[in-house]
């Protein structure tokens, strides 16, 4: 390996690097987003039938029913997007492994 494709490599790495840690951050901030809803499904389900939506600066009265299967939808979506960063997670380490193995060689 030349100098040359060692600095190529090197610079790769870095941007690997970056992008790993980026995409940890999104998916922390899913992550947490994940258990606030799981949060208010359980709250949901020990309220009464009197419910309400917070949209915008607004408190809204809405149906406990609606406002299940709202929370639940968005728990699925982002339990599906937190598996897409793991999956993305996964090949970027794997390519970070293969560019530290090749500049250590």
């Amino acid at each position: 390996m030349t100098d040359k494709d060692r600095e190529r490599n090197i610079e790769e790495l870095q941007i690997a690097e970056q992008n790993m840690q980026n995409l940890f951050l999104q998916k922390q901030a899913f992550q947490i987003e994940l258990r606030e809803t799981q949060a208010a499904l359980k709250e949901l389900e020990k309220s009464g039938d009197e419910v309400y939506k917070i949209i915008g600066q607004m408190m809204i009265k809405t149906d406990k029913k609606e406002m299940k299967e709202e929370l639940s939808r968005k728990e699925k979506i982002i339990d599906i997007k937190i598996k897409s960063f793991e999956r993305q997670e996964a090949a970027f380490s794997e390519k970070i492994n293969e560019l530290q193995r090749q500049i250590t060689k």
